[in-house]
C-alpha cells in the first residue's frame, strides 16, 4: 500500500528507482551486523559455492520486484494482489519443468480454481489499454517469482537465512535495475522536485517499512509456525483489498465480474494452500530456505529463518 500511495497518488513516478531504493537501503541496513566477525568468516566460501544460485535469483528477484511495482502506476492495488495471487500457479509449472514433481490432484483442482478466479478478475481488469500493459508487467513479474521459487532449492545447496541471502542478492539486483533506470527514468528524475524534500523522507518510510515487513515476517515464522503465517498471509491479502478499497479510494474498481473473480482466485488460492500443509504434515520436517519476498502460501516448501521478502520485497511490497 505505501509502494501503490507513493507511486500513484503522491505522484513519484519512478518505480524503477524506488525498487532500488529499496535494494540500497536494505544492503546497508544489514552491513553492520553482516560485517560481525561471525557473519564475515561465511561470506567468501559461501559466495564462492553459491554465486550462480544467488545471481540467478538476484535477477528474477530484479525482475519481479521492478516490474510489480511498475504495474502499480495503471492497475490498482487490488488487482495486482489478486495476479501475484497466482504466484502458486507458476511456481507449479516451475517444478515440473525443473525438479520433474507434478502437483497432487488436490493441488492441481486448486490450481485450476485459482487461475480461473484470476482470469476473470484480469479480464474484468483489462478495459483500459494502460491497465492491459499493467496486467501484462505484473504477470511477468509473477512468473519470475513462481520460477525463482520453484528453482531456488536445486540452485542454492547451502541453507541461508534471509538476512544473508538478502544481502547478497539485494546488491546484484540494484546494479540489475539501473540500467533500465538510467534508459527510462533517469532525465526526468533530475528534474523531479517533488513537494520540496519530502520525497526522500517518503522513500525512506517506504524502504523502512519494507525491511520491518521482513523482520517481523521473520519472527512470525519463529514464534509461531508455518500453518500460522499460511493463514496470516491468506487473510493478508483480503485485507489489502479491503484497505485499497477505503484508503486508496479503490472501490470503483470492484465490478462484479471482479468480485466474483477475486472471491473464487482467493478461495483457489485457500485450497492450494490446505492442500500443502496437508502434505507437509504427512511427511517429515521441512527445512524453508530464506527467500526475499517470500509469498507466505509457498513457504512451506522452501523456508527457514526469514527476514523475509515478498513481496514485496523486500516486497514490492505491494
Amino acid at each position: 500500500m505505501v509502494n501503490k500511495w507513493t507511486l500513484s497518488i503522491y505522484g513519484f513516478h519512478f518505480p524503477i528507482a524506488l525498487s532500488i531504493a529499496h535494494q540500497a537501503f536494505s544492503f546497508l541496513a544489514l552491513a553492520p551486523f553482516m560485517l560481525t566477525k561471525h557473519n564475515r568468516e561465511l561470506h567468501l566460501p559461501t559466495i564462492t559455492k553459491q554465486w550462480p544460485g544467488l545471481l540467478f535469483v538476484s535477477v528474477c528477484f530484479a525482475i519481479n520486484i521492478g516490474l510489480n511495482n511498475i504495474s502499480l502506476l495503471s492497475i490498482s492495488l487490488s488487482l495486482n494482489q489478486v495476479i501475484r495471487a497466482s504466484i502458486p500457479v507458476f511456481t507449479a509449472i516451475g517444478s515440473v519443468m525443473i525438479e520433474a514433481k507434478p502437483p497432487s490432484r488436490q493441488e492441481f483442482l486448486s490450481l485450476l480454481v485459482l487461475v480461473g478466479g484470476v482470469a476473470i478478475a484480469v479480464y474484468e481488469g483489462s478495459s483500459t489499454k494502460s491497465s492491459f500493459w499493467g496486467i501484462v508487467l505484473c504477470l511477468i513479474g509473477t512468473m519470475c517469482n513462481g520460477l525463482m521459487m520453484s528453482s531456488i532449492g536445486r540452485l542454492l545447496t547451502e541453507k541461508l537465512d534471509v538476512l544473508r541471502l538478502t544481502f547478497y542478492t539485494a546488491p546484484v539486483a540494484g546494479f540489475v535495475l539501473l540500467p533500465f533506470f538510467n534508459r527510462l527514468e533517469a532525465e526526468s528524475f533530475q528534474d523531479y522536485k517533488g513537494h520540496g524534500s519530502t520525497w526522500i523522507g517518503i522513500l525512506l518510510l517506504g524502504c523502512l517499512n519494507a525491511l520491518l515487513y521482513n523482520l517481523i515476517h521473520s519472527l512470525v515464522i519463529k514464534v509461531t509456525s508455518s500453518v500460522t503465517t499460511t493463514v496470516i498471509g491468506e487473510m493478508k491479502i483480503v485485507l489489502i483489498l479491503l484497505l485499497s478499497a477505503v484508503v486508496l479510494g479503490e472501490s470503483d474498481v470492484w465490478t462484479v465480474k471482479l468480485m466474483v473473480g477475486t472471491t473464487t482466485a482467493i478461495l483457489g488460492f485457500c485450497m492450494y494452500s490446505h492442500a500443502r500443509l496437508h502434505g507437509q504434515s504427512m511427511g517429515p520436517p521441512v527445512i524453508i530456505k530464506g527467500v526475499p519476498e517470500l509469498a507466505p502460501s509457498l513457504t512451506d516448501s522452501i523456508r527457514a529463518p526469514l527476514m523475509g521478502g515478498g513481496v514485496s520485497s523486500i516486497k514490492s511490497w505491494s
